[in-house]
């Protein structure tokens, strides 16, 4: 991270436009949940459930985490972004996929638009590939985040691949297997192999960080980085070429094991800490891996399954996705952004004053009630969502949803006091 007087960081221009698209794609999410509750009580794989989950992912969960990766890749390595321009390029031609994707997929238009928003998204994830290998590249300083960063890149670029190999087989059929059977793979690949492990990749870096911890045993890393990725790639042979064989529950194995590994190098972390009180950024990151417990068990289960066909069973695997993108990821990216934003915008404006006595801290850009607030209602609000999505019951899901309205409009108020009241003055974007 920089602000003035250093030369690591990429201008706030570069960052902040992802927080703005990501907070309202979250806001955007929430409501379309409030206003289409149906969506749990039928099969994953229809028009409005696809377009609240591209929402999520792409605009929410995608987004901010392309800016927080310009920002953080930097520090981690200690060498400038490659090009701030070519991030500004992707940030169009993600933006440009996603609102394309998400009006494709509500009026379920599979034809040349849905593939003209494929092309798009895939462009960005090569065009954001270049920066960090090139950045990667240039840096003297070899580390486990750089690994796991640039494998989840890899795995970003397959999964945007196969997307648009999915895009275009609606209308030119030439997939010679089940289209679920590739939204299966395209899924894990982006779950696993991009945001699994890009957060485990950060994560460990930030939250012993954070917390002031020493002396952690980085073999878990290690382990962790090779397990998912034996898993992942396990995974999508077998469903490839066996479509879910009796080993499946193997590959799954590996992934838990990996996810376990890096658990228990945060919860050492936690244990090892000199700074004891937990923020709310470090409160929603602790929840968030608390909350990984749930998808771990059912994924292992699920695996053991090959034909979800009872509404019982969807409604599981129903859980499962929401679990990782409404709880996992959601709750991370709730939570880190009052440890990123709050410093971008405090670099900028007070960097060369720091130690002065006179400049505000970063805590100070954000309201702290309203994050607190956030964060008991984002609880309440997960925990009757899930609920209401097992027992099938709409009136819970339905105020499930709206407490995450809330949550959603309580994030997107501090984030643009952030944004737009403390840096107002120094044109930040």
């Amino acid at each position: 991270m920089q602000g003035k007087g250093t030369t690591k960081g990429p201008s706030p221009s570069v960052v902040l436009p992802h927080f703005i698209f990501g907070a309202l794609s979250f806001f955007i999410v929430t409501l379309l949940l409030v206003l289409s509750p149906e969506i749990f009580s039928g099969h994953y794989f229809q028009p409005k459930l696809l377009t609240i989950t591209h929402i999520s992912i792409l605009g929410w969960g995608v987004m901010i985490i392309f800016g927080s990766i310009y920002q953080l890749l930097p520090v981690l390595l200690e060498t400038p972004l490659y090009s701030e321009a070519l991030a500004k390029i992707t940030f169009l031609a993600l933006a440009t996929g996603i609102l394309l994707i998400a009006y494709s997929f509500w009026n379920f238009y599979v034809g040349i638009q849905l593939e003209i928003a494929s092309g798009f998204l895939l462009t960005s994830f090569i065009l954001f590939s270049i920066n960090i290998f090139t950045t990667v590249r240039r840096s003297k300083k070899n580390s486990n985040e750089s690994d796991f960063i640039s494998t989840a890149v890899i795995w970003l670029l397959f999964t945007g691949s196969l997307g648009l190999l999915m895009a275009c087989n609606f209308t030119h059929p030439f997939l010679t297997k089940s289209h679920l059977l590739f939204l299966k793979i395209h899924a894990h690949m982006g779950i696993a192999g991009w945001f699994i492990l890009l957060i485990m990749g950060v994560a460990s870096k930030l939250i012993p960080m954070f917390l002031l911890s020493q002396n952690l045993n980085q073999k878990k890393l290690t382990a962790a980085y090779y397990f998912v990725n034996a898993g992942l790639i396990g995974f999508i042979v077998d469903q490839f070429f066996f479509e879910g064989s009796i080993i499946s529950p193997l590959f799954a194995l590996l992934i838990i094991s990996g996810v376990l590994c890096f658990i228990s190098f945060t919860f050492e972390a936690y244990k090892k800490r000199v700074r004891k009180i937990l923020d709310i950024g470090l409160k929603h990151s602790f929840t968030a891996i608390l909350v990984l417990f749930l998808p771990l068990i059912l994924g292992g289960i699920l695996s053991f399954i090959h034909s979800p066909d009872s509404p019982f069973l969807l409604r599981i695997y129903l859980i499962y996705g929401t679990s990782i993108f409404l709880g996992f990821i959601s709750s991370l990216i709730l939570g880190q952004s009052f440890k990123t934003l709050p410093f971008i915008v405090w670099l900028h404006k007070h960097g060369n004053n720091a130690g002065g006595g006179k400049a505000p801290l970063p805590k100070d850009f954000y309201s702290e009630k309203l994050a607190q607030a956030q964060f008991v209602i984002y609880l309440v609000a997960l925990t009757t969502l899930l609920t209401g999505i097992l027992f099938a019951i709409p009136t819970v899901i339905r105020i499930g949803s709206i407490l995450l309205l809330v949550t959603a409009m309580l994030y997107n108020l501090n984030i643009f006091k952030i944004i737009f009241i403390n840096a107002k003055s120094s044109k930040l974007i």
